[in-house]
């Protein structure tokens, strides 16, 4: 998993303005009309299954169940017009449904 240095900067900022957290949790759920979609929340506690690397300021954890969906994925933060948030680039994504909530490899 890569993280571009604005997402880098961006989950600094919420986890400070938060005051507390390990760092982010990365995943994927089944939901939408493709089937999967991404998951990035704080994370306070970790599990033996959790797969954890670290980044200078904080951990990256995702579960064993969601690693093979986010191989080699980047994790972006993009500001386009009004809207601005984290995009996930998937190279293994073979298709997004319409509105880009969900995926599918």
């Amino acid at each position: 998993m890569n993280l571009t240095d604005i997402a880098k900067e961006k989950i600094q900022r919420h986890l400070a303005k938060r005051g507390s957290g390990l760092g982010i949790r990365v995943g994927v759920k089944t939901t939408g009309c493709s089937g999967l979609a991404y998951v990035l929340e704080y994370v306070d506690n970790v599990t033996d299954e959790d797969i954890i690397t670290f980044d200078e300021e904080f951990v990256v954890v995702v579960d064993p169940k969601s690693l093979v969906y986010l191989e080699n994925i980047t994790v972006d933060y993009q500001k386009q017009g009004l809207n601005e948030g984290f995009e996930f680039i998937n190279p293994l994504e073979k298709a997004r449904c319409g509105c880009g909530e969900s995926f599918t490899v």
